[in-house]
């Protein structure tokens, strides 16, 4: 299981920086969509089951986005947000 884990994270190490970008703000709508989702008229079942998917899927976004961005790539969204990189 841990040479799985290790060859998923090399494979999304070597896609672009573009890629990162775009997989990492895939995480804004689905974490908006789990709790927008609160408001719908369906059960408590539902609800728990829609915000366990889509909370799940905006942290694979998330995860998955930052591991293929790397400590290069974060720290060069930093200094296109101007953020100080430390």
């Amino acid at each position: 299981m841990k040479e799985l884990l290790l060859r998923c994270k090399q494979w999304l190490s070597g896609l672009s920086f573009r890629t990162g970008v775009i997989v990492l703000l895939l995480c804004i709508p689905c974490y908006i969509l789990s709790f927008a989702q609160m408001a719908l008229p369906i059960s408590v079942e539902a609800k728990g089951v829609l915000w366990f998917i889509l909370f799940g899927m905006a942290k694979t976004f998330q995860y998955g986005g930052l591991t293929i961005l790397g400590v290069e790539g974060v720290k060069r969204l930093k200094k296109l947000f101007g953020k100080k990189s430390e």
